[in-house]
């Protein structure tokens, strides 16, 4: 596995941990340990976002830098990185 590959699964697994907790949290809203999970793993997956983007280019369009020109466009696709 590559240190994008590597970067990408942390990414992904801060996301997952963030979207299962949203969903205990809609029936538990004053859950003070959930909520306590809820931001560090937001936290986590910003900084992971971070690292990633630095050392990557953006995992979002909305992370684009915009300049005088759309860079989007600039990095390869997600599948056009090889495996």
């Amino acid at each position: 596995m590559t240190d994008r590959q590597k970067l990408l699964w942390r990414v992904s697994m801060a996301g997952f941990a963030i979207d299962d907790v949203k969903l205990f949290l809609d029936t538990h809203p004053c859950d003070k340990a959930a909520l306590e999970f809820y931001e560090k793993f937001r936290d986590t997956k910003k900084q992971l976002e971070k690292e990633y983007t630095a050392q990557f280019g953006p995992l979002r369009a909305d992370a684009v830098p915009v300049s005088d020109r759309w860079t989007w466009v600039d990095n390869p696709w997600p599948w056009e990185w090889e495996a």
